[in-house]
């Protein structure tokens, strides 16, 4: 079976941090670019960060640059989006998301989601 589990998330206070993991599973994600998501209910979704295959190509949402950072362990099938210096607007559900190409496409795998709270 073709997974994504993710991890981490929870309640922290403004300017704190937090680590998401995205763990592959049934597939190879090296494979694979990954995406991080994030939704507020009534509003969008927001494309976060992204990360191509082999690593060698980051994307940051202007919102978010400078205080996120996307890697990968290509050995161990898993994404990580470490998050400093959170802010009350960065209270949302956080989705990772797996697509073959780096800039195009659609991603063909979701995980299932983890909330991040930010208190003021």
């Amino acid at each position: 079976e073709v997974q994504l589990v993710q991890s981490g998330g929870g309640l922290v206070q403004a300017g704190g941090s937090l680590r998401l993991s995205c763990a592959a599973s049934g597939f190879t994600s090296d494979d694979y670019a990954i995406g991080w998501f994030r939704q507020v209910p009534g509003k969008e979704r927001e494309g976060v960060s992204c990360i191509s295959s082999n690593a060698d190509s980051t994307y940051n949402a202007d919102s978010v640059k400078g205080r996120f950072t996307i890697s990968r362990d290509n050995a161990k099938n898993t994404v990580y989006l470490q998050m400093n210096g959170l802010r009350p607007e960065d209270t949302a559900v956080y989705y990772c998301a797996a697509r073959e190409n780096w800039n195009t496409g659609t991603y063909d795998y979701w995980g299932q989601g983890t909330q991040v709270t930010v208190s003021s």
